[in-house]
């Protein structure tokens, strides 16, 4: 079965029996460890998906930029926002605001 993510990228899920067969897999390692439904329920807000919190977090905000400056940080691949942010800090640095 095929399912498709928010991004557009296809996945393709296991069928039944592949899923029973990597399960089956995954008990007989002997580093698996195999946790009860108490066990699980007591750990469960302790795992966290994803990119750890930063220690210093940035505000979410809404800015106008001119469509030229836009697509020439866009145009530099993954990252762009933050470039815009250093950017902006390297400006800051040269300049008063008082």
């Amino acid at each position: 079965m095929l399912l498709k993510t928010k991004s557009g990228r296809q996945v393709e899920l296991p069928t039944a029996e592949e899923d029973a067969a990597i399960t089956a897999a995954a008990i007989a390692d002997a580093d698996t460890v195999l946790y009860s439904d108490e066990e699980w329920q007591a750990i469960k807000p302790l795992v966290r998906r994803g990119r750890p919190p930063a220690e210093i977090t940035k505000e979410r905000i809404t800015i106008r930029l001119s469509r030229d400056v836009v697509e020439q940080f866009r145009a530099t691949g993954d990252g762009w926002q933050t470039r815009i942010d250093f950017a902006l800090q390297e400006w800051l640095k040269e300049h008063s605001l008082a």
